[in-house]
């Protein structure tokens, strides 16, 4: 991996959905284009401190929303924060409810998915190179942790757990469709989160989602509809409650250890030749360190912090 500059490294990044276009409060405000082998981000990497905690922030539709979900560059966006040092990411997103509990207004905070999105690519391993990567609790659970008690300190109501159902978009819902989710238990819907989050753990990086809940999808039989109106409207709400969440979390996030993603990469699969060993040693985003274990035992060892 192509390694910035000692002095715009941090370890903590910010990837704001709709509405979350800037953090408020950060000093020592640098832009930075960051280039990756897999394009350009959605838009230029902001880096501060913010009460003394350095961050990343990346909008993930660029300022100005001008790329829908189905054309975000979502290998760029996490290569682009994994290049900058960081190892914690917290995804901000607007979703839909789908339970009669979850209250539009209300941060939810996922710890499962369900991806039925069509159109994007998911996986950095293509090309000859294949990993197998767990993914069966794909979200931090202590940097989740973090963010719920931060939820709670800024008075906001929050839903611990639940599981966020990602299409492909940029349409909302059929009522059929909104019926069969809440039929198979989730609790929210939304366009972004993946393959963002698969991604993230193949690139070894600890992940979270707050999601705010912006409406009740189409399910609901006294609510109106969703509209782009009624969520602008409670998005804006919103957006303020999780600049103060975010300001209000940074501490304890930059004290999570990101050791769990770092487990899954256990038992990866032998490579079967020697020229794939040495299309693997040559990754963008292999350290030196792992470089010369995939040498030494053939290993694919990918993506190590550091």
């Amino acid at each position: 991996m192509t390694r910035q500059g000692e002095a715009a490294r941090t370890d903590i990044g910010i990837i704001g959905g709709s509405g979350l276009y800037d953090i408020e409060g950060l000093r020592k405000v640098k832009e930075l284009a960051v280039k990756t082998p897999f394009g350009a981000p959605s838009d230029k990497v902001v880096l501060g401190e913010l009460d003394g905690i350095r961050i990343a922030f990346l909008s993930r539709h660029g300022r100005g929303h001008r790329v829908n979900p189905s054309e975000i560059n979502y290998r760029a966006n996490i290569y682009a924060l994994k290049s900058l040092g960081v190892s914690r990411v917290i995804s901000v997103s607007a979703v839909g409810s789908m339970k009669e509990s979850i209250k539009p207004g209300d941060v939810v905070l996922p710890d499962q998915f369900i991806d039925l999105t069509k159109r994007r690519v998911s996986t950095f391993f293509e090309g000859g190179i294949v990993a197998h990567v767990a993914f069966g609790d794909p979200v931090c659970a202590s940097l989740g942790t973090s963010l719920f008690a931060a939820a709670r300190t800024v008075g906001a109501t929050v839903h611990q757990g639940g599981v966020y159902l990602c299409i492909e978009g940029p349409q909302f819902s059929t009522k059929g469709e909104s019926r069969l989710y809440r039929q198979w238990d989730a609790s929210v819907i939304g366009m972004t989160n993946l393959p963002e989050a698969k991604l993230a753990r193949e690139a070894e990086l600890c992940y979270a989602t707050v999601a705010l809940a912006t409406d009740y999808d189409c399910w609901h039989e006294t609510e109106k509809a969703v509209t782009v109106e009624a969520i602008l409207t409670t998005l804006r709400q919103n957006v303020t409650l999780a600049k103060r969440l975010l300001r209000t979390a940074m501490r304890a996030v930059a004290d999570v250890k990101d050791s769990e993603n770092a487990s899954s990469f256990n038992n990866l699969p032998r490579l079967p030749s020697p020229a794939l060993t040495r299309r693997v040693m040559s990754s963008t985003f292999l350290s030196d360190a792992a470089r010369a274990l995939a040498a030494t035992d053939c290993r694919l060892l990918t993506m190590q912090s550091g």
